[in-house]
């Protein structure tokens, strides 16, 4: 069954709100989230690497936990998609007349959920598997995304908030599962190639 939302049904008003009060900000502050917006997924692939770099000191199974959380954003974003799919949102832009800081992106290209916000919210979780301080500054960034999705105009509210729900289901899901697998999974690898993947060479 495939369904066909009209999100600005839902909050439309709201995200008129702040797409206009995007409209009178400061230049140097929709540079900024604009920036984020597009660039933003970036650090999170960076965080993503940090934890592996650091797991390889602790052994190889925190080794497998943290190379398991690109693993857990792919589902996300799958699930995410299939989601994208079955509801057929289209964008705010292509429903309401607003003068938003993105181009309109093409019909077709379904707006709920985000799948920025469902990467972001998942690798944040799937970090705090890894090191809480990691998964503590991907919280705070995919917080950030989340907002900044609706602030350049490309979502809705409820778009970005179902999109972190995607995500953090997903982490929860998923890396417990990981996790518990990770130290016999590891015992085999470190007899492998891949060795070097998983602990520092000593």
């Amino acid at each position: 069954m495939i369904l066909a939302l009209d999100g600005s049904s839902v909050d439309g008003s709201a995200y008129i709100d702040v797409v206009n009060l995007a409209r009178h900000a400061p230049a140097w502050l929709d540079d900024s989230v604009s920036a984020w917006s597009t660039y933003g997924l970036a650090l999170f692939a960076v965080l993503m690497t940090i934890g592996w770099w650091r797991s390889r000191r602790v052994g190889a199974a925190a080794s497998v936990t943290a190379l398991a959380v690109p693993f857990v954003v792919v589902v996300a974003y799958g699930l995410d998609t299939a989601l994208k799919l079955l509801v057929r949102e289209d964008r705010p832009c292509q429903r309401l007349r607003v003068a938003m800081l993105e181009e309109c992106p093409a019909p077709g290209d379904w707006s709920f959920p985000s799948n920025h916000a469902a990467i972001a919210a998942a690798a944040a979780v799937a970090l705090l598997f890894v090191s809480r301080r990691l998964g503590a500054i991907a919280a705070v960034a995919a917080a950030v995304m989340a907002v900044a999705r609706v602030w350049v105009g490309a979502h809705y509210p409820h778009d970005v908030l179902a999109g972190v729900v995607v995500g953090v289901s997903a982490a929860l899901l998923t890396m417990p599962a990981l996790r518990s697998r990770a130290e016999p999974l590891a015992l085999r690898l470190t007899a492998t190639r891949v060795r070097p993947l998983l602990v520092m060479a000593s």
